[in-house]
């Protein structure tokens, strides 16, 4: 899974298609006749064995041993049974492209213990090197390229859009729909079933390589989160990314995923990756061009407050339904506003107030004369227009007469021209004005709703959160990690109650005051101790797991007693629920029973949170309201992890548990604080504990006295893949610098932006231009951002962090790099305090990273220095740097070989020169 060879896809100068004919249903035939109507510059051959002179006046030869030369990409269209070995016979000439648009119902079925026909695909692939993009994709359209290598039904305009999908009928749609709306694309690619080369690599392709300001992705499925969502999360930090998915309802899921625990529909999973990576999501194809066209035409919102101008109560009352269903704000305008909108007299039903209704009888003027005092007002961060055409104020006249006034207006416009054969005029007017329009004024709102999400998923994607509020040491990380080893080896799934209450307690989680008996006679002696009434659960292998709800928990074949007075109620309860198991699951061994007083009063919320396990985005954190008697699952949210005190507060504000503490909670901030919290420490749990499966805290109690977590189950599986990488804990390390000072050099987080602030303000105007290589004096938050929020599958960043006595701690140096998709170079950068120079930091910190990047199989380090930066040339040769002069580029390029290429490729792409 990487770039590497796709440039032979993308910028071919030789192309042959593989089972080209002249017969009206050859689909060879279809895709060289989109080639010369693209007008492909470069050479074309057909290949088929029939032997054909030409084919559509292109030469054509028999078989790929025929070819004069080798070409740069071969387009596959021949019989599917046949494509494995024909994949295996261009590799062996030499092709490193393998476009394959044949297809077949039976592609996973093993035939005579040869394996799959994408099996086999995949094998031949590999055994040269060969990339194969398909099969069963439609091909590939790159229009700035003159590069239409697909089965397309029409020609596709070269624009600034890429469009990324699984499906080639679905993709054949777009071109349609895309061509009605005057969109262009500069990439429009299908995967397919594809072996190889998967949705993630082209994304890195587009991201790295193309002109697109904006991506849209058609999901049906995703194979490697990690892949995926670091593609993505670096794309969306680059350009606009909108995404559609399919498959969203079990009914339509044709995955085979087993389901997730503890989640009802997983669809809420892509919910939560979409959201973390930066990306807009909608629900139709028709809905992804609505939210291109807002997103690409709009200024950057500062809220979700939207006003309403319409010539009718009516329709503006639909949007106004649409728009708070959709979890949108209704502006309230302002003091000056509202007398503006009095003294002027063009409302016309409740003067003042939002929506603005203008009458029946509205000119163009009395638009602009209300659009001028609207997007005026503080209060408003966006005007939606919506217009029925009348005999006063026909559509494209005031369509007109708005884009003329467009200057005049401070705030983001939407148009929403209702109706058919006037609207159409309107409308066109408007799209080439620039200005978004819509068919109705649901899909206005719906457009601007994607507009306000974009800038929250945005925002948290570039947030700079505050500190975290937890950390583990390596204490607690080991007795945690021991206790699990301990079950594994006894050959156990789950951890008893007391060991998850041990769990808990050592990450900071209180739990509920608890004793653990295994006999009555223990029980009756334990009980003495427990004033009050008491609630009594037996513990065993089959109700020690998370997420399994039963109808009816309060009975005793659940495994709980509740209201127990005496010690000798709690002695019998003992005996009852032990002879309740051995009748009802006698397969299951008895481990204790719990004992507990009652928990009642302090008006507490019942909460569920915890850990759940996907199977293909892997630790998923959960969180809604607890209990058993409602349908908990209603209001779970889940995040992917790591999260920090931003991303939680972003999950739990979207629950209905967050709305209910706003409205009872005497303390709202405090109790959603805490409950911020809990999310962070179930994070790192997540990342430090990799054997966790699944925990479950239910029902948390949440009141005035804090949290307690009162019953709770975890269960183990094999050690996690992260969608997204957690922090590094295990790359921290302390050293003594020369002048005694103890120093961590660790990995960076996105919690240290204050640290790099101060540390940049200590550097001299030298020092920021070495590197930078111009003068820097301020950090943006942007800047802070792409500096702190680092992705550690792709980049690491290691400081060199100093305490004082005090407890306050300072930044010393800091070495960064990144890494090509392909892992084969990487690049790096290191700056050291000025006033602490001669220290031997920047050794330690180059060493650090030297040894980093050759135990992850990086094959080269390189870096630019400039010609006068000597302190840095000195140190590059003694760290064995390999330095030269680029007269191009004016600077010293120093080169570091870490490890040796491994393969043919990796061997093509270290001799090439880097991207």
């Amino acid at each position: 899974m990487s770039t590497r060879f796709l440039h032979h896809f993308f910028e071919p100068r030789s192309i042959a298609v593989f089972g080209a004919s002249e017969k009206p249903e050859s689909l060879g035939g279809l895709v060289l006749g989109n080639l010369q109507e693209g007008g492909f510059r470069g050479k074309l051959w057909a290949v088929n064995l029939k032997g054909y002179d030409t084919v559509f006046g292109v030469d054509c030869v028999r078989t790929a041993g025929d070819l004069p030369e080798v070409p740069d990409l071969a387009v596959v269209c021949s019989p599917i049974e046949g494509v494995p070995k024909l994949i295996k016979t261009l590799g062996k000439f030499g092709f490193k492209a393998a476009l394959v648009l044949s297809g077949g119902a039976y592609l996973d079925r093993d035939e005579g213990n040869k394996g799959s026909i994408r099996q086999r695909m995949l094998q031949a692939a590999r055994e040269s090197g060969l990339r194969v993009l398909g099969p069963e994709c439609m091909g590939l359209i790159v229009p700035g390229k003159k590069l239409n290598a697909s089965y397309a039904s029409q020609p596709v305009k070269a624009g600034k859009v890429a469009y990324l999908g699984q499906s080639g009928m679905l993709a054949n749609a777009m071109i349609d729909w895309a061509a009605g709306r005057d969109v262009g694309f500069s990439h429009l690619i299908t995967v397919g079933d594809s072996v190889d080369v998967l949705l993630p690599d082209l994304i890195d392709y587009v991201n790295q390589f193309s002109p697109a300001q904006a991506i849209l992705l058609h999901l049906e499925r995703v194979t490697d989160a990690q892949h995926f969502m670091t593609s993505v999360r670096d794309a969306s930090r680059n350009r606009l990314v909108v995404a559609i998915k399919s498959g969203r309802t079990p009914q339509s899921d044709i995955s085979g995923m087993a389901p997730t625990p503890g989640i009802s529909n997983r669809d809420v999973v892509f919910d939560a990756a979409f959201a973390r990576a930066g990306v807009v999501r909608v629900n139709d194809s028709d809905e992804m061009l609505d939210a291109l066209e807002t997103l690409s035409r709009m200024k950057p919102l500062r809220g979700d407050r939207l006003a309403i101008v319409s010539n009718g109560l009516g329709p503006a009352m639909l949007a106004i339904d649409k728009l708070i269903s959709a979890g949108g704000k209704l502006a309230e305008f302002s003091q000056d506003t509202q007398a503006a909108l009095h003294k002027s007299q063009v409302d016309m039903s409740k003067p003042g107030e939002n929506p603005v209704d203008l009458g029946g009888n509205a000119t163009p003027e009395r638009f602009v004369e209300a659009l001028q005092i609207v997007t005026a007002d503080p209060n408003v961060d966006a005007v939606l227009v919506v217009h029925a055409p009348t005999r006063l104020a026909p559509s494209q006249v005031t369509a007109e007469a708005l884009i003329d006034h467009r200057k005049t207006f401070k705030r983001n416009l939407l148009t929403s021209w209702m109706g058919l054969k006037e609207a159409l005029n309107a409308r066109h007017v408007c799209n080439l004005a620039g200005i978004p329009t819509y068919t109705s004024p649901e899909k206005a709102v719906k457009a601007f709703m994607h507009m306000v999400d974009y800038q929250r998923v945005q925002a948290l994607l570039h947030e700079i959160p505050p500190s975290l509020p937890f950390s583990t040491s390596p204490e607690i990380r080991a007795e945690c990690r021991a206790l699990i080893k301990q079950a594994k080896e006894q050959g156990r799934q789950t951890l008893t109650h007391s060991e998850t209450a041990h769990v808990l307690e050592a990450y900071g989680i209180p739990t509920a005051t608890s004793a653990y008996v295994h006999s009555p006679e223990e029980a009756l002696t334990v009980a003495a101790r427990f004033p009050g009434p008491k609630a009594l659960k037996v513990v065993h292998e089959g109700n020690c797991r998370p997420y399994r709800y039963r109808k009816h928990p309060h009975k005793i074949s659940a495994g709980l007693l509740q209201d127990l007075e005496t010690p000798e109620q709690v002695a019998d309860g003992v005996r009852q629920l032990g002879d309740k198991v051995q009748e009802k699951f006698p397969e299951h061994a008895i481990r204790e029973y719990c004992l507990q007083p009652m928990q009642r009063g302090k008006h507490s919320m019942q909460i569920c949170a915890g850990i759940t396990r996907d199977p293909v985005f892997g630790p998923l954190i959960v969180f809604g309201i607890g209990g058993y008697k409602v349908n908990v699952l209603a209001d779970r949210q889940v995040a992917l992890p790591p999260l920090n005190m931003s991303l939680a507060a972003d999950v739990v504000g979207r629950t209905h548990a967050a709305s209910l503490i706003r409205e009872h909670s005497a303390d709202p901030e405090r109790d959603i604080r805490h409950l911020c919290q809990l999310l962070v420490k179930l994070s790192q749990m997540a990342s430090d504990l990799t054997d966790l499966r699944g925990l479950e805290l239910n029902p948390l109690l949440l009141n005035r006295d804090g949290m307690l977590a009162v019953d709770f189950a975890m269960d183990l599986g094999h050690p996690a893949r992260f969608a997204i990488m957690p922090y590094p804990e295990e790359l921290r390390g302390w050293v003594t610098l020369k002048n005694g000072w103890q120093v961590e050099v660790r990995p960076i987080r996105a919690e240290d932006a204050p640290l790099i602030t101060t540390f940049h303000r200590q550097l001299s105007e030298e020092s920021i231009r070495f590197r930078y290589f111009h003068n820097k004096s301020n950090l943006t938050q942007r800047d802070l951002s792409i500096l702190s929020h680092i992705n550690y599958d792709r980049q690491m960043a290691f400081i060199a962090e100093h305490q004082h006595d005090d407890g306050s701690k300072e930044m010393l140096g800091v070495v960064r790099v990144w890494n090509d998709p392909d892992n084969i170079r990487t690049e790096f950068s290191v700056i050291i305090r000025d006033d602490l120079q001669g220290l031997g930091i920047g050794s330690l910190l180059m060493k650090k990273m030297i040894d980093y990047c050759t135990s992850i199989g990086t094959l080269e380090m390189i870096g630019k220095i400039m010609v006068d930066n000597h302190p840095m040339r000195a140190l590059m040769k003694h760290l064995g740097f390999r330095c030269r002069y680029n007269m191009e580029e004016q600077v010293i390029d120093a080169v570091l070989r870490l490890n040796e290429p491994d393969s043919e490729w990796q061997r093509h792409r270290l001799e090439s020169q880097p991207d």
